[in-house]
């Protein structure tokens, strides 16, 4: 194989560190992210308290494994994605300081996916929690 042919076969990897101790920084990095939406962002606050509610009432009502399966997924679905519309808040802020229509079309659509999955959770919960109390009663 001709040594250009190599090169152009070579990845390039942007700097980045290999190893057990890059491993551990970036749990530090993920931790640090799930901190700061905790101590700067209300929804993000909200969100933690009804999952927190959701897992103590599934033991309550004794939730099967299908049902943990569609909680659990359902609470990190809502959860991730309030991250993602943290990061995408602090960019358009990073980029645009000022208000901007296409930063606040970003931060509003980004919202809205969001609401959208938060929904979807409110009613599969209501779907999979309302049996169960009525049955306790």
């Amino acid at each position: 194989m001709n040594s250009a042919l190599k090169k152009k076969k070579k990845k390039f990897n942007r700097g980045k560190q290999f190893g057990l101790k890059k491993q551990i920084l970036n749990f530090k990095y993920c931790f640090d992210g799930v901190l700061y939406a905790l101590t700067n962002e209300q929804s993000m606050i909200s969100h933690f308290i009804i999952a927190i509610v959701t897992i103590i009432l599934g033991f309550v009502v004794k939730l099967s494994k299908i049902e943990w399966f569609f909680v659990i997924l359902l609470i990190a679905l809502v959860i991730a994605i309030e991250f993602i519309n943290t990061s995408i808040e602090a960019v358009c802020d990073m980029v645009m300081p000022d208000i901007h229509p296409l930063a606040k079309i970003a931060k509003d659509t980004s919202s809205a996916a969001v609401l959208v999955v938060s929904l979807a959770a409110l009613i599969i919960g209501l779907i999979i929690y309302v049996p169960k109390f009525l049955a306790l009663f």
